[in-house]
Formats: structure tokens, sequence, C-alpha cells
């Protein structure tokens, strides 16, 4: 990755599309330039699709919990994984370090649904201990990470 490839990373997250003409008027570089470094960005895994991003409150999914999942499971992590994975309402899970094995965000449609969520998780044998929290609002949901970071910070940590 060079600077202008960061630059046009750092466009996308900022304005949350992958539109060349909207990236050109943002980052001054030719279309016909983006529409080749964004093929190689694909190609390099570095994008990996074309999203349409949800307001999940206006969908109606805008409880949102956070669960710290105590677990004794054999085996690779992977695995065990998959069972949490498979709880209906999860969108992201995460293998940590630490007393934690697992922390899992959940995006629900009400407060009577955590109970289902976490009755879930419980009825997994492996699962010993589930400690729940509820947000109370969201201040950032962002899933494009450049978007949190100065232009010039990503072209010092990501250009070679």
């Amino acid at each position: 990755m060079d600077e202008r490839d960061v630059r046009l990373l750092k466009a996308i997250a900022d304005l949350g599309t992958g539109s060349p003409e909207r990236l050109h008027e943002e980052t001054g570089i030719p279309v016909s330039t983006i529409h080749y470094r964004l093929n190689n960005l694909r190609e390099a895994g570095v994008i990996e699709n074309d999203l349409y991003d949800f307001d999940h409150e206006a969908l109606g999914l805008g409880v949102t919990v956070i669960v710290e999942v105590l677990a004794d499971y054999e085996g690779p992590y992977e695995e065990f994984a998959d069972e949490l994975l498979a709880v209906e309402g999860v969108t992201e899970a995460f293998f940590t370090m630490g007393e934690t094995d697992f922390v899992v965000l959940a995006r629900l449609s009400s407060s009577e649904t955590v109970e289902r969520l976490i009755s879930d998780f419980e009825a997994i044998p492996q699962v010993e201990r589930t400690n729940s929290t509820f947000t109370i609002a969201t201040l950032r949901d962002e899933s494009r990470a450049p978007a949190t970071y100065d232009v010039e910070t990503l072209i010092d940590e990501l250009t070679e």
C-alpha cells in the first residue's frame, strides 16, 4: 500500500461510499486511477465487499448488549465459537485473553429479547457464566476503522 491507497481508504471510510466520482472529489485522484486501485485493493483482500450500512435503531434492532462469556471447552476455540455465533442477534464476537474467554455484541429488538439471548448462551453446555451489559447510548458505531484516524497517521503507519 502506498499513500494514494491510504487516502482512498480513508475517503471511503469518511464518505461511506466507494463511488469513484465521490472519491475523486474528496481526494483529487483521477477516476481511472481510483478504479485501478480499488480493484487492486479488492484483489489484495483489503476491500472485502460493497456494503450498505444499516441504522440499527431505525431498523428496529436498537438494543445493544455486550456479553462476556466464560467457558470451559476442549479443542480449538473456533469450534466452540461457532456455537456462540449461532445464537440469533450476535453481530460481533471476539476471542479474548484474561478471565473472559469471549466478548459478544448482540443487536436486539427489545429488552425482552435479552432474556432469550442469555438463555441461548447458557444453554450451551460449555458456558460457565455470562456477564451482560446493556448499552444506554451508542457513542460511536463505526465499522470502517480508518474513519477514526487522521489521514497522516494512517499514512505513517500503513505505507511502506
